[in-house]
């Protein structure tokens, strides 16, 4: 029991690392929090809430994911290398995919709403 009580210790403490470190996290959990305003606020179906809070989480995993590419790039080439920049922008690709689609899923969702 101790070590899965350390484990939720050791993920929360990524996620408080990456809202510190990373500006792009705190900026998605800011769109997070709109999207579930507006979710409220508009009283979204059960199925616009799945797909909302779908999106939410893939778009956060994402950037997680992201980072902790970065990191390790960073770890096991601390020197410049152009793999290790493509390797970075393809993660960033991933991220701003995820992105692009959540914001589609979004418009869809909430513009017939206004």
């Amino acid at each position: 029991m101790k070590k899965l009580i350390r484990g939720f210790g050791y993920a929360f403490k990524g996620l408080a690392y990456a809202a510190q470190t990373q500006l792009n996290f705190r900026i998605h959990l800011g769109a997070m929090l709109i999207a579930l305003a507006l979710g409220f606020y508009l009283h979204i179906s059960t199925a616009e809430w799945c797909w909302i809070v779908a999106c939410i989480a893939a778009v956060l995993i994402t950037e997680l994911l992201n980072t902790a590419i970065e990191i390790l790039v960073d770890l096991v080439s601390p020197e410049y290398n152009a793999k290790a920049g493509h390797i970075k922008d393809v993660s960033a690709a991933a991220v701003l995919i995820t992105a692009i689609f959540a914001a589609i899923v979004g418009a869809i969702i909430f513009i017939p709403k206004f």
